[in-house]
């Protein structure tokens, strides 16, 4: 007599659970490869990226990587080399490194036409943004870790030409580097001072060029910083072994660092970012968050990332052979961290996605995302754009198209969900499957291809062959279809019927595709069985 059984795509991957309390949790995913989980359940297949500047898109300098990018204005602002550039659409790039400019700005002509200023040494750098109440983009300041603070800012609108530019370095402490900078309640922040790594800096008042007027300061901490970042009313000093906050920074008789903890650290102050209110980041023992309570002042530090424990050890044992990076998706509440090694000697680059669903953080993983500079932010239209950059001095549009495009060459995406060993309720009974039911949600063409693994995917018996899913049927959407390329009245999540073979105690099942389709989403597994 025939059984069902049905499975509902939720709770992302998981790493951590062995086989027989996964049979338990049939949800879950033990390979989720270039997936991302859905906020409304289900699990799709992420999108890729694109040359930025389309098909003539212009690298700001040949074979140096990138070593940081902003959203900035109408463009993107990038750090490669010993220079920094700016483009409004990457097909032509302005280089920003120059000598002071005069009090008053330089007119295009005038900023070109000045000496270059060479930031020598240069290594992955952070941002900073300070919105002055007149400025038309905000002042951005640049740390590299290498040189002092540099400063950028740019006034006017339409083209280049036609605007006026504002460019500087700022001391911090002498000539010593800065590593880390970020703004708060008004104030420049910067850490990771040469010579200083146990030191926060703040400059004067709404003045983030001054680190020695009055109102300016400095708080040494016990502990070498990894990273700052403001939250709520406080500064969130992240250290390697300790976590601290530093409080009332505009009352200079009463400002004072505190301590959150000593038992934990942050491994990469570049893996730090809010979302959803909460600030995260990459400390030896996982992804952990800062939230708020109900008491004021007062934080509660968690662990979110238990499921895939064993991919965080991976990273955080060999910390100093990667370079992370990270953003937020905010139209998705998603997390990206990558990592990729640091030396580039390989050309594999590896992520983490963490979705915040209703049930706390669910995760996946990335194959073939080279992303060493990363970011997201607001343009000045307030439309959220992505880019990355890579070992090779281009720059992407992150999160779009349906292809990996390294230097500009199309390469398929393989994805990968594979569910647990599942036992139906009873691993000592033998079944045999008649057919499968798969809830799809195609965003265009697709052929994904089904396989079913027995008992443990023993080598001993007999396994099936793949199976090509190839009739999904997509839906026709009234003005977003041409006539003749959708099926006329199909449902917006199709379940595509697929008759299969053998038989066994568990079973397991794995959907995969590698190739330029469009994603799609999968919701769901319905399984008849005798």
């Amino acid at each position: 007599m025939s059984q069902p059984f049905a499975i509902s795509c939720r709770g992302g991957l998981n790493t951590n659970l062995n086989e027989f309390e996964m049979l338990r949790q049939p949800g879950f995913a033990t390979r989720l490869r270039n997936f991302e989980v859905d906020p409304d359940g289900g699990y799709r297949r992420i999108n890729g990226f694109t040359a930025f500047g389309g098909s003539s898109a212009a690298r700001p300098e040949t074979s140096e990587k990138i070593l940081g990018c902003f959203v900035y204005g109408d463009g993107v602002i990038v750090c490669v080399g010993t220079n920094i550039y700016f483009s409004q659409d990457g097909t032509s790039w302005l280089q920003i490194n120059r000598s002071s400019v005069s009090a008053s700005g330089d007119n295009h002509t005038a900023f070109t036409g000045r000496s270059v200023l060479t930031r020598t040494g240069q290594g992955q750098c952070s941002f900073a943004l300070f919105e002055g109440a007149t400025f038309d983009y905000g002042e951005v300041i640049i740390a590299d870790g290498a040189n002092k603070l540099y400063s950028f800012r740019m006034e006017g609108t339409g083209a280049l030409t036609a605007r006026t530019f504002f460019v500087f370095e700022i001391t911090v402490d002498g000539s010593n580097a800065v590593k880390y900078v970020t703004i708060h309640d008004h104030h420049l922040i910067a850490a990771g001072v040469e010579n200083n790594l146990n030191t926060v800096y703040y400059s004067v008042y709404n003045d983030p060029d001054n680190f020695t007027g009055s109102g300016a300061g400095s708080v040494v901490i016990s502990d070498q910083v990894q990273g700052i970042r403001g939250f709520r009313t406080d500064l969130i000093v992240f250290a390697k072994n300790s976590i601290h906050k530093l409080i009332n920074i505009n009352d200079s008789s009463n400002i004072r660092i505190d301590p959150i903890t000593e038992n934990v650290g942050c491994s990469s102050g570049y893996s730090i970012q809010e979302i959803g209110g909460d600030l995260v980041f990459l400390s030896p023992d996982g992804i952990r968050t800062i939230a708020g309570t109900e008491r004021i002042g007062d934080v509660e530090l968690s662990s979110v990332s238990r499921q895939i424990q064993k991919v965080l050890t991976d990273i955080t044992s060999s910390i100093n052979t990667f370079t992370i990076t990270s953003c937020v998706l905010r139209s998705k509440s998603q997390y990206r961290l990558f990592y990729t090694d640091a030396a580039l000697a390989s050309t594999v680059s590896k992520g983490i996605i963490g979705t915040l669903t209703q049930n706390g953080f669910e995760w996946s993983e990335t194959l073939g995302i080279q992303a060493l500079g990363l970011v997201t932010g607001f343009n000045n239209n307030g439309l959220e754009k992505a880019y990355h950059g890579d070992k090779d001095g281009y720059i992407y549009n992150h999160d779009t198209g349906n292809t990996f495009a390294p230097a500009g060459v199309s390469s398929n995406i393989e994805a990968i969900y594979q569910t647990p060993n599942l036992d139906f309720g009873d691993v000592g009974t033998r079944k045999t499957v008649k057919y499968v039911r798969i809830s799809f949600s195609p965003e265009g063409q697709t052929q994904p291809t089904l396989r079913m693994r027995f008992d443990f995917d023993d080598p001993n018996i007999i396994q099936p062959p793949d199976y090509p899913l190839s009739s999904i049927p997509l839906p026709a959407i009234f003005g977003n279809v041409a006539f003749g390329s959708a099926v006329f009245g199909a449902t917006n999540d199709p379940m595509v019927r697929q008759t299969v073979e053998g038989s066994g105690n568990n079973i397991s099942f794995r959907i995969r595709s590698d190739g330029s389709d469009a994603p799609y989403s999968i919701n769901g597994l319905y399984i008849d069985y005798m």
